[in-house]
């Protein structure tokens, strides 16, 4: 592959965090007040906890891409801050997947460790959602417009969510 020339396998991952913006950010948005409180056992996450779990995925998978492994410690802050967060976690590793900038690890372990992980966690903040009484309204993700780059706070309107 000649510089320039896109990776497949890159060009795929990125894809998936757009995917985990777009999803993620379906979660985050609208949440009641004191969802990011929420506590539905005595050993389990809050809501917030999760999300800040999340960035810290985030910032251990461009870690792991620019080859100086880390592990974040960050404390948990307010549910506005954590989404401000995410958010920055995605662009900043998107924006390294897309440069021609080497992965110092391969993007399947990218997508096996930290991107699956936080793809999961966005899965629990949305159950939740259904706990608090503030469902994430269900949609065909098929039809999303989702697209690699495209992991901003500003993502594009459902075009076919479920009553």
């Amino acid at each position: 592959m000649t510089l320039g020339e896109l990776d497949p396998k890159r060009e795929m991952l990125r894809h998936t965090v757009a995917t985990l913006a777009y999803r993620g950010g379906k979660t985050v948005r609208g949440a009641p007040i004191n969802f990011g409180t929420l506590r539905i056992g005595e050993k389990t996450r809050t809501p917030v906890e999760i999300l800040g779990h999340i960035g810290d995925l985030l910032e251990w998978a461009l870690s792991l891409a620019e080859g100086a492994q880390r592990w974040p410690q960050a404390s948990v802050r307010s549910w506005e801050q954590e989404g401000e967060r995410f958010f920055g976690g995605l662009e900043r590793l998107d924006a390294y997947l897309a440069s021609e900038k080497r992965l110092a690890v391969s993007p399947e372990e990218l997508f096996q460790g930290p991107v699956a992980d936080a793809l999961t966690h966005v899965g629990q903040i949305a159950m939740l959602r259904r706990v608090a009484e503030a469902p994430v309204r269900g949609e065909n993700y098929f039809m999303a417009e989702i697209k690699a780059g495209q992991v901003g706070p500003g993502q594009a309107a459902a075009r076919r969510e479920f009553d």
